[in-house]
């Protein structure tokens, strides 16, 4: 585990020395060489947060389309198309989406390599879980007005999970987590409506993390 937190740290701030604080997911993805113990974030699994959620409010996507915002090696993507969704999933790095396309060759899930801010359509359900966290501070506005835009303007949900910090706590390092103002940024700037909103402590990680999950919708 240091080997690999040190390895991400020296990626990660190669290319903030290069004053390109976005490469660095290619980097990562490119020169583990299908490694997953290299992605801090490949649990080859469904984020557990989402999985818990879905099940709670039993959710079936049939007949509703979907997009997964920095999709990663995919797991969510796949377990959005498992539960009905039409399924469309992205990520900047072009070696992940080849990685999931290799990991999931029968897929029915759409995978494209894009950038939050270029990506463009109108889905029912956004999932966007762990990507506005790592993005540098300076974009933090830009990249929820971008994941707020993609939901259908006719009508949508957008889940959120991020880290969370509350105001008197310490951002740390990267990831940083919002606060409680800019994931109410979906609702004030917006025009989202909140329809849940939890914050709770993430035991599966040692130690735990504070974690938002929010619903926010257009109606």
């Amino acid at each position: 585990m240091a080997k690999q937190e040190d390895r991400t740290r020296a990626i990660i701030a190669s290319h903030y020395e290069q004053n390109d604080p976005i490469g660095w997911f290619e980097t990562l993805y490119s020169t583990a060489n299908g490694d997953t113990s290299l992605i801090p974030w490949a649990d080859q699994k469904p984020n557990h947060n989402l999985t818990s959620w879905l099940d709670r409010e039993r959710v079936n996507g049939a007949g509703r389309s979907c997009v997964v915002v920095g999709c990663g090696l995919g797991d969510d993507a796949e377990e959005l198309a498992r539960r009905g969704f039409a399924v469309s999933a992205f990520d900047v790095a072009q070696s992940a989406v080849d990685w999931c396309r290799k990991r999931f060759p029968k897929s029915n899930v759409t995978y494209a390599q894009a950038d939050l801010f270029a990506f463009k359509g109108a889905f029912d359900f956004v999932f966007e879980s762990y990507t506005i966290q790592a993005l540098p501070r300076s974009l933090r506005e830009r990249a929820i007005a971008a994941v707020a835009g993609l939901v259908n303007p006719r009508g949508g949900d957008l889940l959120l999970i991020c880290r969370g910090r509350e105001d008197n706590e310490d951002e740390g390092t990267l990831p940083w987590p919002l606060t409680h103002a800019e994931a109410a940024m979906f609702e004030s700037t917006h025009g989202m409506r909140r329809v849940s909103f939890e914050n709770f402590f993430d035991d599966e990680r040692d130690p735990p993390v504070r974690r938002f999950r929010a619903l926010f919708r257009k109606d």
